[in-house]
Parts: structure tokens; sequence; C-alpha cells
């Protein structure tokens, strides 16, 4: 898969102008998982940089700035996106909230077998659906993900990106929206990404395929 999301693109005409804006997306394309599963050391094909370069080329909003998984994947996609917009020299800060599997793993010991025996669309409608042992629930997960989102903001007008995996991503944007079971076509396609804004320190509001959502979240006030 080569190409943008068609919803994507379109979705920044849905974008408000008085607030800082924040993109969370999934890594560009990606070299092929040989067994299925993706292991950190799978790098950007040439085309999946291009592609990053071409998108962070239509931005109509500065770039404030860039928050990364540290796998190098992700850097790699951020550091294409800066270029196309304009901004080549701002430097990517890696974080182990947006690295797989992240702001909901509490042991990685009890979380990573299961993953890998049920893959990734498997896994995230299990962790929607029901408690896992050593995984934040998806609530506490997002409220922890938005946490860091929220500190992130630039000015009014400025868009501030992370990437991060597709597996984060969805149980983020899919929790927000209430959703508890997914299909295949539900899933993340690379570089497709959710637009964020607040309204105020307990609201988020977000764009994801085109549909508007918004949601109170009474522990951003603590």
């Amino acid at each position: 898969m080569t190409e943008l999301h068609p919803a994507l693109a379109p979705a920044m005409a849905l974008l408000p102008t008085d607030r800082p804006l924040l993109l969370l997306t999934r890594h560009s394309v990606r070299e092929t998982a040989p067994n299925g599963i993706a292991t950190y050391d799978l790098a950007l094909t040439p085309e999946g940089v291009a592609l990053a370069e071409h998108w962070g080329g239509q931005w109509r909003f500065p770039l404030h700035g860039l928050y990364s998984s540290p796998v190098g994947r992700c850097v790699d996609t951020a550091t294409a996106l800066a270029r196309g917009a304009g901004a080549p020299d701002l430097a990517v800060q890696t974080t182990s909230m947006l690295v797989e599997p992240g702001c909901y793993v509490q042991s990685i010991s009890h979380a990573g077998p299961l993953f890998l025996q049920l893959g990734p669309l498997a896994f995230a409608n299990r962790h929607l659906s029901e408690p896992l042992h050593g995984i934040l629930s998806p609530e506490a997960g997002a409220e922890r993900l938005l946490r860091h989102l929220y500190g992130s903001q630039g000015s009014v007008g400025s868009v501030t990106v992370h990437v991060t995996h597709d597996t984060i991503l969805a149980a983020f944007i899919y929790h927000l929206m209430g959703r508890e079971h997914l299909q295949e076509d539900d899933w993340p396609w690379m570089l497709e990404g959710a637009w964020l804004w607040f309204d105020d320190v307990d609201t988020v509001r977000w764009v994801w395929r085109g549909e508007l959502g918004q949601r109170t979240i009474a522990a951003l006030r603590d």
C-alpha cells in the first residue's frame, strides 16, 4: 500500500483554525514482515520515505514539534514528514509512550506472548472488549496518551506530529469512538493518522476517516 488513505488529506478542511493541532499517525510504508509479525528492524521502503515527504508537503499549517516511537521506521517517518513540511532541521523527540505496545503495557512478559499468539487485529479486539493481565485498560491507556498529547501542543494553528504504530493508534482512536470490535477494514493504513485538538483541558475532538468526534476525559483535569 503506497498511497495515503483517501480520507486523510480531505480531513484538513474540517480542522479548526483557532486551536493547536495534533496528528497521531502510523509510520509510513515499511518492508514486508516475513512471518506476519512486524519486528523493530523492518525499515521504511523508498516508497514509504517518498510518501511521507509528499504528505508533509500537503500540510497548510506550520510544524511545531515531532515525537516518535524510537523504532527506526517511525523516526524515519517523522524525519521525512518534516522534510516535506519544509522543516528539515526540526529535531525528532523519541518517547517510549509511542513504541509498540507503549502506553498500554505494564508487563511485557504477559502482553508479549499474547500479542504474538493472537496477532495485531485479534489482540486489539481482545484489548478493547475485556481486561487483560499486564495491560492497561483502553480508557487508562488513552488517558495516559492524551496527557502526553496535551503537553506537546504548540501555538494556535500549528501542528505537532506523533509517529507511532498501528496497534497503539487503533486502541486509542477506536476506544475514543466507543468501538469494541474491529474488522480488517478498520485497521489503520500505513501513514494514516487521527487529527486531534483540545477545546479545553478535558475535552478532546478528533477527525478519523472523515468523521468528527469528541469526548470528555475527566482525568485530564488533575
